[in-house]
C-alpha cells in the first residue's frame, strides 16, 4: 500500500508535534526546492534517503502496442533516484 500525502503529513505532524498546516507547507516547499534544483541541473542529496539527479534518455524507436507500428520517441530528461547506503541496508 502506498503512503499518501495526507498520511505522510499526519505521520510527520504526530512525530514532531507540529500542526498539520505547518507540515503541509514545509512539504510543499520541499517539493518546490527539489524541482528548482533539478531544473537547474543540480543533484539533491536527502540524507539517509538517497540522491536525486537528472539523467538524459536518448531518442529511440518504439512500438505502438495497439497497432504494432513503429514510432519515434523523443529524447528527454528524467529524474533518477540513487538510494542511500543506509536505506539499502535497512531494506536488506
Amino acid at each position: 500500500m502506498a503512503l499518501t500525502k495526507d498520511q505522510l503529513i499526519t505521520d510527520i505532524a504526530e512525530a514532531t508535534d507540529a500542526p498539520k498546516a505547518t507540515v503541509r507547507a514545509v512539504l510543499e516547499q520541499l517539493g518546490e526546492i527539489v524541482s528548482d534544483a533539478l531544473e537547474n541541473g543540480s543533484e539533491l542529496t536527502l540524507p539517509g534517503i538517497g540522491k536525486l539527479k537528472v539523467g538524459d534518455r536518448p531518442a529511440r524507436t518504439g512500438r505502438n502496442p495497439q497497432t504494432g507500428k513503429a514510432i519515434e520517441i523523443a529524447a528527454k530528461k528524467v529524474v533518477k533516484f540513487v538510494p542511500a547506503k543506509a536505506l539499502s541496508d535497512a531494506l536488506n
